[in-house]
């Protein structure tokens, strides 16, 4: 749901410093957990019928979630992390929680994280899109 209180599609999200995404996605492919000092992370890369993105679990997050599950997020943000990727996450104002799972259509492409996004002319605090960076994740390739 966006600030009207609509759920969100993943080709419809967009780069801002505000935790105000809600949508619903599956979990297709999970990456190995990191430590970034105190914190474990780990990218995941989710979708739903419209696209998919890059997503990053925090914490006990990483160990919560599978391939396959169908999560909720409420106010999420999508913005660049530490390693200046592009990622969905629930930050610290967000929440995720598991509604199902297996059951969902969804698409790989496009990928809104290998999306290049530059500030918007006539509204310099939006970002509108630039080029595409990859067709597909490049963290998480397709099968051949």
């Amino acid at each position: 749901m966006d600030r009207e209180g609509r759920m969100l599609c993943l080709k419809d999200i967009v780069p801002a410093a505000e935790n105000n995404i809600n949508t619903q996605f599956i979990v297709l492919d999970k990456g190995r957990k990191i430590l970034e000092g105190q914190n474990k992370t780990c990218l995941a890369l989710v979708a739903d019928e419209t696209a998919s993105v890059h997503f990053q679990f925090w914490g006990d997050e990483c160990d919560a979630f599978e391939p396959g599950d169908i999560i909720h997020l409420a106010n999420g943000i999508f913005s660049y992390n530490r390693n200046n990727n592009l990622v969905l996450r629930a930050g610290r104002r967000g929440a995720i929680e598991k509604v199902g799972e297996f059951t969902m259509v969804f698409v790989e492409t496009p990928n809104m994280s290998e999306i290049a996004w530059v500030p918007d002319p006539d509204r310099p605090s939006k970002y509108m899109q630039a080029s595409v960076i990859s067709s597909h994740s490049r963290i998480f390739p397709p099968l051949p």
